[in-house]
């Protein structure tokens, strides 16, 4: 499965149709949507007779962007751009959280949104993608100014969200009390309540247990499956891990139960290291009283580049998207990289790591806990019954597990890399509900 891709032909050639690129969004190859066309040119070859379908995937359905205007604390009015994208809706409602960053941008979001559609067709989750954002600093902001962007955000996207229609959920700087926010704000604005239109919502409000660690247990459970087939005992392993939010700080913990050690950790305050592992009981209250892990003591602060070239044997990204380049793909002294941020590596990076035969988990099936716990919250909503945690833990682990060994059997099959087993199994699942559906009229 750490075979490089074979050479593939110009990507118009291998490409079904004569369409031409999306004219309002950078398709260049570093960029996030240029990383997932790259993704999908790649599995084209694997589609069979599906293939004729291919050109949906570099489509979104529909790109939604709205202006969103709030009154500032002080009076003022500023005018913030936001987004949703609905990239599939071919095997149910579009599901894909929202971020609030000052970086999110149109092609990002369709990118994530993407991202999306395969990961919840690798899990066999009954849901198409999307994803939503807005270009926004939100550590700027006071509190109720953050809850004005959020209700004029809902009011302006309500037009195509809704329980059977497009789900968000949490993302990077949104949380369960901006899911609140979002929930009242549609509900207010369609006269009933519906708990349902957003997961990741506090429990008092129809929120699933163990929704806020999903994503990085889900990290956990593949990263304990793929370290078993390569043969690599988690007892002693060293973990480094970059992102320290709810999932990489969620990972780190779950490995660190499992006798493994954190040998380093990056986030937006700073890079420290420890070989002999850092301690997760004292570094766990730092973070959450200083809100990173800057100034942790007991430990090396090192520059931030020389994270790429830590000795470990497990390397989790678990921030944003395009970290690993080929240059730190050559850097990398880890055995295994686990994706549990979404689109970490760059697609001439991939090759670099499957030609040093370091094994790469992908995004759409390493971090698709989340979404996993995310359908669990919907459905729980919908009967209006609730499971205990230990419940969604285990639900959750039986999925996550099925769902590698089915895509692993594909990487064998094919002798293709991972991400290009998980991009096939879930291709042919959204692209022959698109051929059953057919095109309307």
């Amino acid at each position: 499965m750490n075979t490089p891709h074979p050479p593939l032909p110009s990507s118009t050639a291998t490409r079904t149709t004569a369409s031409t690129p999306l004219s309002y969004v950078s398709s260049e190859p570093h960029s996030p949507w240029g990383t997932y066309l790259a993704q999908i040119d790649r599995v084209e070859p694997y589609l069979g007779r599906l293939a004729r379908w291919a050109e949906s995937l570099r489509r979104p359905k529909r790109s939604l962007i709205v202006d969103v205007p709030i009154e500032m604390d002080d009076g003022t009015v500023r005018h913030f751009e936001g987004y949703r994208v609905q990239h599939s809706l071919s095997r149910g409602p579009g599901k894909g959280g929202v971020r609030y960053h000052p970086d999110v941008t149109l092609g990002e979001v369709m990118a994530l949104a993407g991202w999306m559609t395969i990961k919840n067709a690798a899990v066999n989750l009954p849901y198409g993608g999307a994803k939503g954002g807005i270009r926004v600093d939100p550590k700027q902001l006071s509190l109720k100014e953050l809850e004005r962007l959020t209700r004029r955000y809902t009011s302006e996207i309500g037009i195509i969200i809704g329980p059977q229609q497009d789900i968000p959920a949490p993302d990077v700087n949104t949380n369960a009390q901006v899911m609140a926010w979002m929930m009242d704000t549609y509900s207010m604005n369609i006269g009933a309540t519906a708990s349902g239109v957003v997961t990741g919502k506090p429990i008092d409000l129809g929120g699933s247990l163990g929704r806020v660690k999903a994503t990085g247990r889900g990290v956990f459970v593949t990263g304990r499956e793929a370290a078993r087939r390569a043969g690599l005992n988690l007892d002693g392993a060293r973990v480094a891990v970059q992102g320290f939010g709810n999932v990489g700080s969620a990972a780190a913990e779950l490995f660190a139960g499992a006798g493994a050690k954190i040998v380093a950790v990056q986030d937006h305050t700073g890079t420290i290291a420890n070989p002999g592992g850092l301690d997760m009981a004292e570094l766990m209250p730092q973070v959450r009283r200083e809100g990173g892990v800057g100034g942790f003591a007991g430990c090396e602060r090192i520059a931030d580049e020389d994270f790429w070239g830590i000795d470990c044997d497990i390397l989790i990204p678990a921030a944003l998207e395009g970290q690993i380049d080929v240059l730190r793909a050559n850097r990398l002294r880890a055995r295994l990289v686990l994706e549990g941020a979404n689109g970490p590596t760059l697609p001439d990076a991939d090759d670099v790591l499957a030609e040093r035969g370091i094994l790469v988990v992908p995004d759409v099936i390493c971090n698709a806990g989340g979404v996993t716990v995310s359908y669990f919250e919907w459905v729980q909503d919908f009967s209006s019954f609730f499971w205990t945690e230990d419940e969604i833990n285990v639900r959750l682990d039986k999925i996550m597990v099925e769902a590698l060994r089915r895509i692993w059997d594909m990487a064998d099959q094919h002798r293709i890399p991972l991400r290009t087993a998980a991009f096939a199994v879930a291709c042919e699942r959204i692209l022959m509900a698109r051929e059953m559906r057919g095109l309307y009229p």
